[in-house]
């Protein structure tokens, strides 16, 4: 795949690193010195292209003509938007990202200007943050499908409600899918019939709906919970020597 970044900051350089990782063909477009100084001792030479994204010229020196894959990543978002503007309408990119730095300029960044993919860093970084407060203990290792199914993680508390009920039996939404339950160091592949322990580390493939599902189902009820809250055992009586 060819891939041209319009935009060295930060965000342009790691796509740039991480493309060219994954054996990807890449140019990247930046014209500030200041960057360009750290962008050269960071990528190959021959991926860094110097000037205007806006330039026709700079863009068919990079190879636009050929490129698969047009990243708008500057921090501009008028500059964005014509980039996108220009990738389909003068050189026929079939792919075209956007990176939207104000989010109030969000609702620009769609077909009108030939945007596929706006990236709202603003919202994604939000998004991620009230997920990872309702979904408690459970932690996000991957996005799927553009955010939209998940990896996840969780470690089962004592006295969670998912316990010694067969996996088939606990009614989970058809997105989710448990994958593996690591038990006592060891991978074990799940079953209709598996059951989860306590001290079990879960993964599972999931969207939104699910995830939440799974949180509520590895919750602790009852007495157990306030015991693993206060790491006590559920039949240990509190200090004060009142009953919980």
């Amino acid at each position: 795949m060819f891939v041209i970044i319009a935009g060295g900051g930060r965000t342009g350089a790691q796509l740039a690193s991480l493309l060219l990782k994954e054996g990807q063909q890449v140019r990247l477009i930046e014209n500030r010195p200041e960057l360009l100084i750290h962008l050269h001792k960071e990528l190959p030479t021959e991926v860094v292209h110097e000037g205007m994204g806006l330039d026709p010229s700079i863009l068919e020196r990079a190879g636009i003509q050929k490129a698969n894959v047009l990243a708008a990543m500057t921090n501009s978002d008028a500059n964005n938007l014509v980039l996108c503007y220009m990738a389909r309408k003068m050189f026929n990119v079939p792919r075209i990202i956007a990176r939207i730095n104000n989010p109030r300029n969000a609702w620009l960044f769609d077909e009108k200007f030939h945007v596929d993919v706006a990236l709202n860093q603003a919202d994604v970084l939000a998004h991620l943050i009230q997920e990872e407060m309702s979904l408690g203990d459970m932690m996000t290792l991957l996005k799927l499908r553009r955010g939209r199914y998940s990896l996840v993680e969780e470690k089962i508390p004592v006295g969670a409600k998912g316990t010694q009920i067969a996996i088939k039996d606990l009614g989970l939404p058809d997105q989710c899918i448990i994958a593996a339950i690591i038990r006592n160091g060891k991978v074990i592949l799940p079953r209709g019939a598996s059951s989860f322990e306590a001290g079990d580390e879960v993964l599972a493939i999931t969207d939104e709906d699910g995830a939440h599902f799974l949180a509520q189902l590895f919750t602790p009820s009852g007495r157990e919970a306030d015991a693993a809250l206060s790491n006590r055992r559920p039949d240990e009586a509190p200090k004060d020597g009142k009953q919980a």
